[in-house]
């Protein structure tokens, strides 16, 4: 597989994650973008609160994601074991903490960007919609199909989990 698309993978991680958020479009309970959370997180996790914060959203969006598609389906926030490895060593690089910077301050500035990921609009669904296979994850067009299928359903205020066959 080639490694040029883990950071437009996280990159959509990373926005999804935060659009999801209670402050946002409310799919899950968490805070961890608000700004309480920074002085929350930084005593406990004083070198690591960035990859703490990462990993809270991350859990919580794949608990949501779960529990609405069958075990051994892939989806965004439950991967491959070596993509998600990736994904973590990625994070604590040099081009996590710049892509975590870029994670736009508001809902729109979030939805723009993930316009600009999803390229295309795409057909708009509710709840489990498959993708593609996870043998494609590295597809342009994969990728792509996510990304509209997320923008579709936080435009929509609708919930929707694409997922990618094993």
């Amino acid at each position: 597989m080639k490694e040029s698309y883990l950071p437009t993978l996280l990159q959509m991680r990373l926005l999804i994650g935060f659009l999801g958020e209670r402050a946002q479009c409310a799919w899950w309970p968490t805070a961890f973008h608000e700004a309480a959370s920074k002085p929350f997180l930084e005593p406990v996790f004083s070198k690591t609160s960035r990859l703490a914060q990462y990993h809270g959203v991350l859990e919580a969006a794949r608990r949501l994601h779960d529990e609405h598609l069958s075990v051994g389906s892939y989806h965004l926030f439950r991967l491959p074991e070596e993509v998600e490895q990736n994904l973590h060593a990625i994070v604590q690089s040099s081009v996590g903490e710049e892509l975590a910077s870029l994670t736009p301050p508001g809902k729109e500035a979030a939805l723009d960007a993930l316009q600009r990921l999803a390229a295309t609009g795409g057909a708009s669904s509710v709840g489990p919609t498959a993708v593609g296979s996870i043998k494609d994850i590295d597809s342009t067009d994969t990728l792509n199909a996510i990304a509209a299928a997320y923008l579709s359903a936080f435009t929509q205020d609708a919930k929707t989990y694409p997922y990618l066959v094993g």
